[in-house]
């Protein structure tokens, strides 16, 4: 998700939410989590292009080399790492449906997983 007046650094984290053309209650519920967590506790690093957050429809033609990119199998959140405009990194996030029903796990899980990146995004 670009924001206005958003610089996009060489050396980023993108936290990409992906999803398909069905969704449940669930599903909106994590991209929402996902969207304010980053939000909130990102500001700064959003504001710098350090991080980015995505929201991309896997089932979209454009978009279904994510599936085999990220070896995905069901909705997720993937954060990558980008240094020099390559991907050196990622990591999928699987556990945000174990935390689906607790926000403030959700959140924290979430928090620490950008953290965690964000460190290796000098």
């Amino acid at each position: 998700m670009a924001f206005a007046g958003q610089i996009v650094s060489q050396n980023r984290v993108v936290v990409y939410y992906f999803h398909g053309d069905f969704r449940c209650s669930t599903c909106y519920k994590m991209e929402q989590y996902s969207k304010e967590a980053v939000e909130t506790n990102f500001k700064d690093a959003l504001a710098s292009g350090k991080l980015e957050f995505k929201v991309i429809n896997v089932e979209d033609r454009a978009n279904q080399h994510y599936t085999k990119d990220y070896q995905l199998y069901t909705k997720t959140l993937i954060l990558s790492l980008i240094k020099d405009d390559l991907e050196i990194r990622w990591k999928n996030m699987d556990k945000i449906w174990e935390y689906a029903g607790n926000k403030q796990n959700f959140i924290g899980y979430l928090k620490s997983g950008v953290d965690d990146f964000l460190k290796e995004c000098k």
